[in-house]
């Protein structure tokens, strides 16, 4: 052996002899251990904190109906110029059409309250106009097959034409004229007839087949016009006063129940607290004359 292997174990430090006292003397050289930190789970407990009751939720909105949400959606109103001209453009034809409706319904309020005898006389008036255009129609074919048929067609025509100047004579008041008829007065004491009244009651007596009308010494024809006049009335410039007096050549039976009709002419009147009389006469006379006058622009188309 060598002399490092006689070295004693002692000095060798070697461990494998008294391992206990070695390993005691390194621990002891060493130092200690610092524990390690006891984690925070082992940390003493702590009190528990109270509990805190959660956070109260906000109650949620009521639902609305829809009635709610339409009123949302339209107040406070946003306009826009656009939207107002639309507005007033509706407005106005909103307010025409009311208008119109009122009128519409203001004549057949009146008609709805009419009596049987009223509506019937009614009818039998359009009836009557219907009947006088269909007589004029055969008049006017009859004429046109007498032309053509006749031998001496010149003369036919000849004749037609005095005819049909004597008929164009009594409508443009130029010469006199006289048949069945009736008599018309208007008395008013409180001033109350105006001018468009008479003229209502010259258009409803032309409707009703009228061919010639005097009113007061004035013969009435196409172009008469009326006004008001103080306390009077102007016929064609011509001042007349109440009493009013119409002078009507027609059919007395269609005359007198066209005046008398629900809402006409004489309803009209007596609302003015005016006096209507009508008279019936198998033979009026209407003599007041208009001078011929020539048309100032127009002419035959034959010339």
């Amino acid at each position: 052996m060598s002399d490092h292997d006689e070295t004693p174990a002692e000095e060798r430090g070697d461990t494998r002899a008294g391992g206990g006292d070695s390993g005691n003397r390194l621990r002891k050289e060493l130092p200690q251990e610092v524990p390690a930190a006891a984690p925070a789970a082992e940390e003493a407990p702590q009190e528990p904190e109270p509990e805190q009751a959660p956070d109260q939720q906000p109650d949620p909105e009521p639902r609305l109906t829809g009635r709610q949400r339409l009123v949302q959606g339209v107040w406070p109103p946003r306009v826009t110029r656009a939207q107002l001209i639309v507005a007033v453009l509706l407005f106005g034809l909103g307010f025409g059409l009311a208008v119109q409706v009122a009128s519409n319904s203001d004549s057949d309020s009146a008609l709805r309250g009419a009596r049987q005898e009223d509506l019937v006389r009614i009818l039998d008036e359009l009836d009557d106009r219907t009947q006088r255009l269909e007589d004029e129609k055969q008049g006017l074919e009859k004429q046109r097959d007498e032309l053509e048929n006749s031998s001496d067609q010149a003369e036919e025509a000849r004749k037609q034409t005095i005819e049909k100047e004597r008929q164009l004579g009594i409508l443009a008041g130029t010469v006199a004229a006289q048949g069945p008829g009736i008599t018309m007065t208007i008395q008013d004491t409180k001033g109350t007839v105006e001018a468009d009244m008479l003229l209502d009651a010259i258009q409803e007596l032309r409707a009703a087949g009228a061919e010639a009308i005097q009113v007061n010494g004035v013969r009435v024809v196409a172009g008469t016009y009326l006004t008001d006049s103080g306390k009077g009335v102007g016929v064609d410039g011509n001042k007349i006063n109440a009493p009013y007096r119409f002078k009507v050549i027609g059919k007395p039976q269609d005359l007198e129940p066209a005046l008398n009709i629900p809402g006409g002419v004489v309803q009209t009147l007596e609302k003015e607290q005016a006096t209507v009389t009508i008279e019936r006469s198998t033979k009026i006379v209407v003599d007041a004359l208009r001078a011929a006058k020539r048309p100032d622009y127009a002419r035959s188309s034959s010339q």
